[in-house]
C-alpha cells in the first residue's frame, strides 16, 4: 500500500485552478498524488460569462482547456461530477466511481439564491455556465425571431434581469449593447425593446460609493435600462415577473443574477454552513477537519469588521494559493500560513468603452476604467497560461 499521501481537488474554477498550479510548482517529485475532478475538460472564466450570454463575445474566449493550464504528469485530471463528499470516511463519490484522500480541497461552484421565490428555479435562467449562457444567447435570439411572428408579443422583447450586483449590472450592460444589432438583424423597431434591472435593494452594485452607482446606473440608463431599485421579485412565472409592489412585467426572458449560495453537497457532507458556506479557519479548513480546505464560493472568510468578503474571482485566487501552500506544509509538517485578502481594487464593465473602478484611493471611470478591466482580465490569463494564452485570449479592443 502506498504511503504517498492523496490529494483530491473538488472543482477547477478559479480556486482550485490556482490551488493545482500551484501545487504542481511546490511539490517534489512522488511527494503526493495530486488529483483535480471536474465536470468538463475545460476551465471556463466566470467574470467573463455576461458577454457571451448577451452575445457580445464568443464563448469560446471564455473556456481553456485544463490541459493547457496543468502538468498532467503531475496531476491527475478526471472529468466526472461529484455526487457526494464523505468527510468521515474520506471518500469522494463520483458519478462512475470513488476516490479516497488524504487532503481534500473542496472548490466546487456555488449555486443560484433563489431565496424562496416561487416559480423562480422553474422558470428563470441564471448565467452559471458555459451551458447556461449558451442557452441564454440562442433564447435571446429566438425572441427577437419569434417577435414579428406572433400578435400582441411585447413580451418576446422585454427582458427582465432580477438583481443589480456585478452579474446583473454587467450583463445589462452588454444585453442593451447587443440590442440594437439585433433589431437591425430582424428587423425590430429598439424603441419596443424593454429591459428591466429589478433589484430588491435600495441600490445597485454593492460595495461601491453612492457617487459611482449613480454614474453606472445613469450610463445604463441611456443605453435604455429602466431600473426598479428597492422592488422585490414576488413570484416568477412563464409569463414574466410579479412584483412585490403588484406591478406584473410580461416577459418571455427572465434572467436571475440575485446571488449565490454555497454548494448542496456541502451541507450534505454534514459540514456547519451559512446558506451553503462554511466559516472556514484562518488557515481554510473546515473546523474539525483539519485536512480538509475549501475555498472559492463554499467558503465563508470574515473581514476585520466582522463581516463576510464577497466570494469573488480574486479571493477565489488568492485562497488557492494559499491554500496549496498550506497542504504543502501539512504534508512536510510546517507551519501553516495565515489566509490574508488583499483587495487589489474592484473593477465592473458597463459595456463597450465604460466602466467603474476603484483601485486604492484612485478612483475611475468611464474609457479608464474599461482599459483597466481588460487590464486585469489578461493579467489573469497570463497569472494561469502565461503569455500565450493573453496573445489567445486577451480582449486588446
Amino acid at each position: 500500500m502506498s504511503s504517498i499521501p492523496k490529494i483530491v481537488i473538488l472543482g477547477a474554477g478559479y480556486g482550485g485552478i490556482l490551488t493545482a498550479q500551484r501545487l504542481q510548482k511546490e511539490l517534489k517529485y512522488n511527494e503526493a498524488d495530486v488529483t483535480l475532478v471536474n465536470r468538463h475538460d475545460y476551465h471556463y472564466i466566470t467574470t467573463h460569462l455576461h458577454m457571451p450570454a448577451a452575445g457580445t463575445d464568443s464563448i469560446e474566449n471564455t473556456r481553456i482547456p485544463i490541459s493547457n493550464l496543468i502538468d498532467e504528469f503531475k496531476i491527475d485530471l478526471v472529468k466526472s461530477s461529484v455526487q457526494e463528499i464523505r468527510p468521515q470516511e474520506k471518500k469522494i463519490i463520483l458519478e462512475d466511481g470513488t476516490l479516497s484522500y488524504d487532503y481534500l480541497v473542496i472548490a466546487l461552484g456555488g449555486e443560484p439564491e433563489s431565496f424562496g421565490i416561487p416559480g423562480l428555479a422553474e422558470h428563470a435562467m441564471s448565467i452559471r455556465s458555459i451551458n447556461s449562457v449558451r442557452l441564454i444567447r440562442k433564447h435571446i435570439e429566438y425572441q427577437f425571431a419569434q417577435y414579428k411572428n406572433e400578435r400582441n408579443a411585447q413580451e418576446r422583447i422585454n427582458f427582465v434581469v432580477g438583481g443589480a450586483g456585478f452579474s446583473g449590472i454587467e450583463f445589462v450592460a452588454e444585453l442593451a449593447d447587443r440590442i440594437p444589432k439585433l433589431c437591425k438583424e430582424y428587423d425590430v423597431d429598439p424603441h419596443h425593446v424593454n429591459i428591466y434591472n429589478i433589484e430588491a435593494a435600495p441600490t445597485a452594485l454593492p460595495g461601491f460609493a453612492p457617487e459611482l452607482v449613480d454614474y453606472a446606473m445613469e450610463v445604463l440608463r441611456k443605453k435604455g435600462v429602466t431600473f426598479k431599485m428597492g422592488v422585490a421579485i414576488k413570484e416568477c412565472t412563464n409569463e414574466g415577473v410579479l412584483l412585490a409592489t403588484g406591478e406584473e412585467i410580461k416577459a418571455a426572458t427572465v434572467v436571475w443574477t440575485g446571488g449565490i449560495r454555497g454548494n448542496h453537497m456541502i451541507e450534505a457532507a454534514g459540514f456547519e454552513t451559512m446558506r451553503g458556506r462554511v466559516k472556514v479557519d484562518e488557515h481554510l479548513r473546515v473546523p474539525g477537519y483539519e485536512n480538509v480546505f475549501i475555498i472559492g464560493d463554499n467558503s465563508l472568510v470574515l473581514n476585520p469588521e466582522g463581516r463576510p468578503y464577497p466570494p469573488t474571482a480574486q479571493i477565489a485566487m488568492q485562497q488557492g494559493v494559499c491554500c496549496a501552500q498550506n497542504v504543502v506544509a501539512m504534508i512536510r509538517k510546517q507551519q501553516l500560513k495565515k489566509f490574508i485578502f488583499s483587495n487589489k481594487g474592484t473593477v465592473a464593465s458597463l459595456g463597450k468603452g465604460e466602466g467603474i473602478a476603484v483601485v486604492g484611493q484612485k478612483v475611475l471611470t468611464g474609457w479608464s476604467a474599461a482599459q483597466l478591466k481588460k487590464i486585469v482580465d489578461m493579467r489573469y490569463l497570463l497569472t494561469i497560461g502565461g503569455i500565450t494564452l493573453v496573445l489567445k485570449k486577451g480582449r486588446f479592443l
